[in-house]
């Protein structure tokens, strides 16, 4: 199959989290398995320009004309990209905002993107299937079912479409219609229209053709009151489209025994090497690597409630009191930054944060913790936890999304299990969960049994992909099927037809 992925910011071009790892890994493993990829991304200013596919693209939106040009052209490891190349647009400090808020214009910005990933279909990469992520790319269903409707050359291309976070939805104010030229006739409740607001993520829910998570559980919880956040019902409406597929890791770039960023290899079989991967990650944050049996917590995140920050603060100081050590890495909410400073200035020899993102010390924290915390409120997959377990690094996590799908319990009597896990939503079971594992690194023996346990784990896209690959079948087979049937008119289990 041709497959055009469509997505706000992927691998190793563009990244504010977990879905731009997807986005490099995933296109990868389907053209192992045979299949044609390309992927269309904006070009941001951090991306050097390429080639110029196409010098101008007319893209009409909100009584406007703009024309961005489409560079790239060039494929990365069997993996074609192409950019969306509008500086007025994406050359810009960050990716959907900065320090003051999220730009006001994103719906535009994206509205574009999707535009232009649809036109690079029709005049440079035909494709079989669209493959959308998250509501930066959620107008381009509804308008392929909308505006493109009786477009011969795109009307019947399914959609897939992946909710990586249905915390983040796209939610503007109903004069965005006509600032992103989406058509007025869309603001129903069967449609965009959300508690008077127009939602771009509940339009990729609706007009696809099918719905995926990143892990099975996930999948269940969007489906509740709590972790739905409002699109709960539009979600169970869907049931029958809806997949949960896990995100897997890419052990090529992210494995101890060929990482180039970390101190030294190690493997399963001899963990020697962790050794000296943990005394270089004392000495990059600075803490006294005389004290290398103490353990460390590894924290590599965006700090914000979702991620558990609020139960880290409300149990920092009696964190503290235990015989551990903290690295931090991430950007985020300024009280939780605020709050990582603190502890370092407090307690320097025990503290050490880094405040932004650097891949190559991600790497090296993986390598050189030994516990990795993971604490979060709800997490759609998670892949730091899924990376811990190659690095024998041990998680602790909260029992949700696919945290719960990915580690098992440590089980002392049997020795099986890869982590720690809690399930209720408080600072204690968070503490209670830490003084466990603690407990257990005391006893060395005890605790390579967890890490090889979780080294031997295979989290892989090839069986991620392999799901995929039925489910782009399927998409194929039911556009197939009802090409000639009359629209639904709803957002029911099929998808509308037109607008």
């Amino acid at each position: 199959m041709r497959i055009l992925f469509v997505a706000s910011e992927g691998l190793p071009y563009s990244k504010t989290g977990g879905l731009a790892d997807v986005v490099e890994a995933l296109p990868r493993a389907l053209t192992e398995r045979g299949h044609e990829v390309a992927v269309v991304l904006p070009r941001y200013r951090g991306t050097k320009p390429g080639a110029t596919v196409l010098p101008r693209v007319a893209i009409a939106a909100g009584g406007q004309s703009r024309f961005p040009a489409i560079t790239g052209g060039e494929a990365v490891r069997g993996v074609v990209y192409y950019f969306v190349d509008d500086p007025a647009y994406f050359d810009r400090a960050q990716l959907y905002g900065e320090a003051s808020g999220d730009y006001p214009d994103n719906a535009e910005r994206f509205g574009e993107l999707c535009r232009a990933a649809i036109e690079i279909e029709k005049q440079v990469w035909p494709a079989e299937i669209f493959h959308c992520h998250d509501w930066q790319t959620a107008l381009l269903p509804v308008l392929l079912r909308a505006q493109y409707g009786d477009d011969p050359r795109v009307k019947e291309i399914p959609v897939v479409f992946t909710v990586h976070n249905i915390g983040y939805q796209g939610i503007f104010p109903r004069d965005v219609l006509a600032r992103a030229g989406i058509p007025a006739s869309l603001f129903h409740l069967g449609g965009l229209e959300f508690f008077g607001s127009v939602n771009l993520l509940k339009g990729g829910l609706v007009y696809s053709d099918y719905l995926t998570t990143v892990s099975p559980r996930y999948a269940q919880e969007i489906q509740t009151r709590e972790y739905g956040h409002g699109l709960e019902g539009v979600i169970r409406e869907r049931a029958g489209r809806l997949r949960g597929i896990l995100n897997g890791a890419d052990y090529s770039v992210w494995s101890p025994e060929n990482d180039a960023h970390i101190a030294a290899s190690y493997s399963r079989e001899n963990l020697s090497g962790k050794k000296a991967c943990k005394r270089e990650l004392l000495e990059i944050f600075g803490l006294p690597a005389e004290k290398k049996r103490r353990a460390v917590i590894g924290i590599v995140s965006r700090f914000a409630d979702q991620k558990g920050f609020d139960l880290i603060a409300e149990k920092a100081q009696e964190l503290m009191k235990e015989d551990a050590a903290l690295v931090a890495l991430g950007t985020g909410e300024r009280r939780y930054e605020e709050l990582f400073r603190a502890l370092k200035a407090r307690f320097p020899r025990r503290v050490g944060v880094k405040i932004g993102y650097d891949n190559a010390l991600a790497h090296k924290i993986e390598a050189g913790a030994d516990i990795f915390l993971m604490p979060s409120r709800y997490e759609p997959c998670g892949l730091n936890q899924i990376y811990s377990l190659r690095y024998g690094t041990v998680p602790v996590v909260r029992a949700t999304g696919g945290l719960d799908d990915t580690i098992e319990e440590f089980d002392g009597q049997r020795g099986t299990g890869t982590g720690f896990r809690f399930a209720d939503y408080s600072g204690e079971a968070l503490l209670d969960c830490i003084r466990r594992a603690l407990h257990v690194y005391a006893d060395e023996r005890t605790w390579r049994r967890i890490q090889q346990n979780g080294m031997a784990k295979d989290f892989s896209w090839k069986a991620s992909a392999a799901e995929y690959e039925k489910l782009y079948e399927a998409a194929q087979a039911g556009r197939n099927q009802t090409a000639a049937a009359s629209s639904n008119g709803g957002g029911g289990d099929e998808p509308p037809r037109a607008a």
